[in-house]
């Protein structure tokens, strides 16, 4: 797995303390909105105490390997802690147990860290489940109608006859990269010149200017080159290679967002990534058949070649996490 140190990936694959505590004494959630608990969860802990003492721990995660990794090391660190050394607990505990997190993922240990502490809080507040929103893991789009950069590039005149639907998805694309620190095109995952042919096609009567880029913006999270050599064989089968080789680009850049991909991609909702990606990259949209979340899904095919271990079921259907690899 690309960008994994041995440590991490170590921890990453390794599911001794993953699944479920029968009539557990505390359970801890971080990454659930309104009305999510029970149906949604980025972490979940579980702990069987003896007195104040944490004899079992049990977790369930959808995350990226990272925050695998940072639950398998809470987990295997935290048996035979008393609650109050859990409560007092900070991510870098985590972090020096994995030998140093990149500083992009420092969040995963953290969600590990929010969720084990809120676990042993429960057990002594007893309550069955203490749950942490965490602002982080966003459940809603970042862009809508009344952007001005959207509002502004849709309202321009389209010679090109391109299709609507192609530019609200560029349009949203530019308008939430345009919201970020980094260049457009950087956080498009674009050279500068393939950005400014993509501009030219959907919009070439607009005039509009992307915001200067500042040479202290922050680092860019690393990308996953497997994911881009995954997409490129899905690129040469595509109607349109030009716009379907942008798409590609765009999705591995903005895969390393936390949180989901069709948020990160500046999307509306959900049903309008499968929808552009069955436009321009079709053969994709036939692959994921069972309609896995497509985060979920690009980095399972990564794991699969790379004979990792993501899942805790061999198969979907009997799997406790399936309402959080598919859509409802």
């Amino acid at each position: 797995m690309y960008g994994y140190s041995e440590t991490i990936l170590k921890y990453a694959i390794d599911d001794s303390h993953a699944g479920v505590l029968e009539q557990p004494d505390g359970i801890g959630e971080v990454g659930l909105g309104a009305g999510e608990a029970g149906r949604k969860l980025a972490v979940r802990f579980m702990l069987k105490c003896a007195g104040e003492r944490v004899d079992t721990i049990r977790y369930q995660v959808f995350g990226c390997g990272y925050t695998m990794a940072a639950c398998a090391a809470a987990a295997e660190l935290g048996e035979g802690l008393s609650l109050a050394e859990l409560e007092s607990w900070s991510a870098r505990v985590i972090d020096q147990q994995l030998g140093g997190m990149p500083r992009e993922r420092d969040y995963c240990a953290d969600l590990a860290v929010k969720a084990l502490r809120a676990a042993a809080s429960s057990v002594h507040a007893r309550r069955r489940v203490a749950i942490v929103h965490d602002p982080t893991e966003e459940h809603g789009p970042k862009i809508n109608v009344n952007n001005p950069t959207y509002r502004t590039l849709m309202a321009s005149a389209n010679p090109n006859g391109c299709a609507v639907e192609d530019r609200h998805l560029f349009a949203c694309l530019l308008a939430v990269a345009d919201s970020e620190a980094a260049a457009i095109h950087a956080a498009l995952g674009l050279p500068a010149q393939e950005f400014d042919f993509l501009v030219r096609r959907f919009f070439p009567a607009c005039g509009w200017q992307a915001k200067s880029w500042s040479a202290g913006a922050p680092r860019l999270p690393e990308i996953n080159p497997e994911i881009r050599e995954l997409l490129q064989e899905h690129v040469t089968m595509s109607p349109d290679p030009e716009v379907a080789a942008w798409l590609a680009d765009i999705l591995v850049a903005r895969a390393v967002h936390p949180g989901h991909l069709w948020i990160a991609m500046g999307l509306f909702e959900r049903p309008q990534l499968s929808a552009a990606i069955g436009r321009h990259l079709p053969s994709l949209l036939a692959a994921n058949d069972k309609g896995m979340r497509w985060k979920r899904y690009l980095f399972k095919q990564v794991c699969d070649l790379n004979g990792g271990v993501m899942c805790k079921s061999p198969v979907c259907g009997d799997c406790s996490d399936y309402s959080l690899c598919f859509d409802e």
